[in-house]
């Protein structure tokens, strides 16, 4: 059964849905019907949902899934347009929204456990900016990706970030420049996703891929996803001794004592963490 995390305020139903389909695994979907817009609810409860998962001692892989035909909208522009009455036009609701969406994107990347993004339609703006944050995107053959801000007037200045980071920066640019859609195929020679499959193989591919990762040292994994992420903006030889410290270190943990061990009499691994 999935646990109900956050409720919308009047209404029956959680906004987001929360799984451990598997031992170590957590699934979680956005339900925020229709177009799982990124509201300060929705955020508010992605926030709670991913320090739940840093301070865990089990969980070792999360999946990041949506309900209904898009994956989310991005920000919720009712929510947005609605604050322009306040006395400042809305200016402190507006950088509100925007670094609490930027915060959720800095927490997944310093969570220590890889996060599966799992997209089966639209992923625009915000949406977009959350598939490019996540370690890991599969998505489906007809899901389709955009940063249409400009569209509207609005630059998707904050998904820039994100996008600009997965993806080539030209071709990243011409997402955030043109405003247009790109289908499955392109989104995977752009860098944004790793895997397109069929519709029907979706959740079986994505479960694949987190049992895998799950069955893993989760020391190894929380050190390497860290230094990746340390040395990514690094020069060259800043990052080959980011690299060398981070080894030396990870050689002296528990789980690559036993790993190697279990390597060298030929025998599974039994990870202490």
């Amino acid at each position: 059964m999935a646990d109900v995390v956050s409720l919308r305020p009047g209404e029956p139903g959680g906004i987001l849905l929360r799984e451990e389909v598997a031992p170590g695994i957590l699934r979680l979907t956005l339900h925020n019907p229709p177009a799982n817009a990124l509201s300060i609810a929705l955020l508010t409860a992605l926030h709670a949902a991913f320090d739940a998962v840093a301070a865990s001692k089990t969980l070792r892989v999360v999946v990041l899934a949506a309900h209904g035909p898009l994956f989310s909208a991005g920000h919720d522009l009712k929510e947005l347009t609605a604050r322009r009455a306040d006395d400042d036009g809305g200016r402190a609701f507006f950088a509100e929204t925007m670094q609490l969406c930027a915060d959720l994107m800095l927490k997944i990347a310093a969570l220590p456990q890889p996060v599966i993004a799992e997209i089966d339609g639209l992923a625009t703006a915000a949406g977009c900016q959350l598939v490019a944050s996540c370690d890991l995107a599969i998505c489906t053959d007809s899901s389709t990706f955009c940063t249409p801000g400009v569209n509207i007037g609005l630059f998707c200045a904050t998904p820039a970030v994100a996008v600009t980071r997965a993806a080539h920066r030209k071709q990243a640019m011409e997402m955030l420049l043109t405003g247009e859609t790109i289908d499955a195929s392109t989104a995977k020679d752009f860098g944004l996703v790793n895997r397109i499959v069929p519709k029907q193989y979706l959740r079986q591919v994505v479960d694949k891929y987190a049992a895998v990762i799950a069955s893993k040292s989760p020391e190894a994994l929380r050190i390497g996803k860290a230094a990746v992420n340390r040395q990514a903006g690094l020069a060259v030889e800043e990052a080959y001794r980011v690299a060398v410290e981070t080894m030396a270190d990870n050689m002296l943990q528990a789980d690559a004592k036993e790993g190697i061990g279990a390597f060298l009499e030929k025998r599974m691994p039994v990870w202490p963490s």
